[in-house]
Order: structure tokens, then sequence, then C-alpha cells
């Protein structure tokens, strides 16, 4: 819950991530009357039903942060870098879901199942960062491992539908569906290549031989775990003609020997994991499946033939809803809790 006496700001209040924020805006009974809605120009003027009261949509700009005790920031990196500091030297608690600060050293990392004490520990400034949905999926799903058993490598390979670039990603598969559809090849706009009927093994920036994308899953683990308690980290990500949600292809190297039944328990039992593993039955994680629930969904647990510390698994889950539900607005209620 969030101290009802705090002003909140929702910055990019019309895009996926945005939204998702806004219907948990309501569980944590923030009032209307506390709540201000942002976005850049083009959605100026847009309104949005919150509990029952309809909420415009204002331009942002600097001024907006006056008498705020909490900015969501669900824009791009270059928005949340210019808008985080003008709203900490506000004086308000920022929480940032984009990738601007998810490796710079003096903002803390935060993904409340695993590291939420860092909330707590003297840091400076007053901006969070939370880890990409991947990470935050991967790093949800394995630390129940990681604690039993320990880790010593782990490969993945992440499947992104075209929800990780937003309402245009989703936008342009559907265009490029509907011409391909129709007898027209589409051309690339958000995307490397044609992502209809296509998979694309680039996700992000090329940084040397590795994507951006790739390279955040070793950044942010480390950051979430520590250094020294990171496994070694590696993998693919694929662009995949998916609308919504994300799949990870995980295998992992334990530091000591485990049963398939014993690695499951260990799921079963962790917060925000969600276990779905009877493949006998049809029953494993899915996107379609996943969509609105913001809990790491798991499945297809099993062991390495004749190799006890060889296990894998496969994930899926809402990439807007878990950046939105489970980890920036958990870190929101934790900032501005009453009495905080």
């Amino acid at each position: 819950m969030i101290d009802p006496k705090t002003r909140v700001a929702l910055v990019g209040a019309t895009g996926l991530v945005g939204r998702e924020m806004l219907d948990g805006l309501a569980d944590l009974c923030v009032a209307p009357g506390q709540l201000s809605l942002f976005a850049s120009p083009r959605s100026e003027g847009e309104v949005a039903d919150y509990r029952g009261e309809e909420l415009e949509v204002e331009k942002v700009s600097a001024r907006s942060f006056a008498g705020v005790g909490l900015v969501l920031l669900a824009v791009p990196a270059d928005a949340a870098r210019e808008l985080a500091p003008v709203a900490q030297a506000a004086g308000a608690w920022v929480v940032d879901v984009s990738p601007a600060f998810r490796r710079a050293g003096g903002v803390p990392l935060v993904l409340p199942a695993v590291n939420a004490a860092r909330l707590d520990a003297p840091f400076t400034g007053r901006i969070v960062a939370c880890p990409g949905a991947a990470t935050a999926a991967l790093v949800t799903a394995l630390e129940p491992w990681r604690a039993r058993f320990g880790l010593d490598e782990v490969s993945l390979t992440a499947l992104w539908g075209a929800s990780g670039r937003g309402k245009r990603g989703v936008a342009e598969l559907e265009q490029q569906t509907a011409s391909l559809l129709s007898g027209r090849e589409p051309e690339p706009g958000h995307f490397p290549h044609r992502l209809a009927f296509n998979l694309v093994p680039q996700v992000g920036e090329l940084e040397g031989e590795w994507t951006e994308e790739e390279n955040s899953w070793r950044a942010e683990a480390g950051r979430l775990w520590g250094a020294t308690a990171a496994p070694e980290l590696s993998g693919t990500a694929v662009q995949v003609p998916t609308f919504f949600g994300c799949c990870l292809a995980v295998s992992a190297k334990l530091s000591r020997p485990a049963t398939q039944e014993a690695l499951q328990e260990a799921l079963r039992t962790a917060p925000g994991v969600k276990l779905l593993d009877s493949p006998a039955e049809k029953i494993y994680p899915m996107p379609m499946l996943c969509t609105a629930d913001p809990n790491v969904h798991v499945g297809r647990v099993r062991l390495s033939p004749g190799k006890a510390d060889r296990a894998s698994m496969f994930i899926a889950v809402d990439n807007a809803g878990r950046g939105a539900s489970l980890n920036a607005l958990d870190i929101a209620g934790r900032l501005a809790r009453p009495g905080g």
C-alpha cells in the first residue's frame, strides 16, 4: 500500500507498461485525486478510466513534479535520463522501468523477491532502477535453485514477443502480418528485419559480439545477486512473431546434485513463481497463459540424462505485467509506505 498522503505521478501512462501500472496503482489504493498521469505530447488530452473516474493525460514537463512524492517512469531510456533527475530534484522518489539506470553504480537495481533489503541500505539519490523483464523472470525463477543447490553456469535462449518494443512494436507486427497475407512485402521499422512469419536473432543494438539485451542479463544478474554469487551467464535473444510475452529456455549447471522432484519443490514454494509442469497432460508455460498474470510461469523442469547437476526449465512471463505489478509497484509501495 502507498501512503494515502503521497501524491503519485505516472509518466508514460498510455503505453503498454503504463497501462499495467495504472491497474496496479488501483490495487495499491492510490486515490484518483492523488494521481497525475503524464505522457508525450502525442498522447496529451487522452482520458484514462481509473477507479471509476476519468483522469486526463497531461504533457510531461519539468514543472510536472512539484509536490509529487513518488514518480513512476514507464518511458524510453532517453526520456528517463532526462526526467528522473528533474523529479529527484523536486524531492520525489523515482522508480524507473527503462534501461536508463540499470548499469549505473550509484542507482540501486532492485528485484524485491531477491534483494528488497537494498532499499533499506543507505544510497545516494532517490532513483531506483528495475531490471529488465527477462532478467527479472530469470533471476526470480533461478533464485530458489541458487539458494538450495548453488549455480555455477546458466545459458538461455530468450524469445521476445513484439510487445518488447511497446505499442509500436505490436502495431508493426499487426501491419506486417496483414501485408504479407495480402501479398505485399512490408518494410521493417522498429525491428532489424521483418518480424511477421520470421525469427530475428537480434534484440537491441549490438555491443560487440553480444546485443544490448544479452549483455544486460549478465550485468543485471551480477548486480542483483552480487558479483561473487552470480553464476556465469550467457545466451541469445531472439525476436519472435508473437504479440505479447517473453519466454526463456534455460539450462543450468548446479553446484550440488539434485533430483527432479527437489527442483520442482523449490520452484513450487518460491514467491512470484507459478509452477506449470505436467507435460504428459500438456501443461507447461506458454505466452497465452501468462498474459495479465504478474507471476513467472515455470515448467518443463528436468535433469540432463545421467547428470544430476544439469537442470533445465522453460519460463514464460508477461513482460509488461512483470515489470509493473511484481517489481516497480512493489518497490513503489516500499518507498512510499505509510509511516515510511
